[in-house]
């Protein structure tokens, strides 16, 4: 039985979005910077898997906040949760910006000891883009339809 984990060198490449601790502007410079499709959000303090929130998504959010809310600007703090602090227009504090809407709160995850055929199995008959790999509710990674095509190919498996 093979079982596929995410490598050192995966895991410190592994884009997240932590939950309640990220400006607008950090938000817009990992998307900048990366070409995923989507991110999950984690508590910061465990990494403990909160949801998962696609680029699409994000980035239909953010220009639609841009738009309508004057006081949001690239300092304003982003919440995934209902925990939003009240805003006062006349306070020097940007405009918090609530995403809660946004996020998948029932992500696929599977336990890093899954095998490989049930993975695969998942990704084919669920029709899946990608599945977070996660230990006793941390996440640990990402693993998505073209690594599974890649390692189909390499004929690991």
């Amino acid at each position: 039985m093979q079982v596929m984990r995410p490598g050192v060198a995966d895991k410190s490449q592994l884009k997240v979005i932590h939950q309640d601790q990220m400006v607008v502007g950090e938000i817009e410079d990992l998307m900048r910077e990366t070409s995923c499709n989507g991110f999950p959000v984690v508590n910061t303090s465990d990494m403990f898997v909160v949801g998962y929130v696609t680029r699409r998504d994000f980035q239909m959010a953010l220009a639609n906040a841009r738009k309508s809310y004057q006081y949001v600007t690239t300092n304003s703090k982003v919440y995934f949760s209902n925990n939003v602090p009240d805003f006062d227009p006349t306070g020097s504090s940007p405009a918090p910006l609530r995403l809660k809407k946004i996020v998948d709160l029932a992500p696929m995850t599977l336990s890093d000891q899954t095998p490989m055929e049930i993975v695969i199995d998942m990704f084919r008959k669920l029709g899946l883009r990608q599945i977070l790999i996660t230990q006793h509710g941390k996440l640990q990674g990402v693993i998505t339809k073209k690594d599974i095509l890649r390692f189909m190919k390499e004929g690991e498996f």
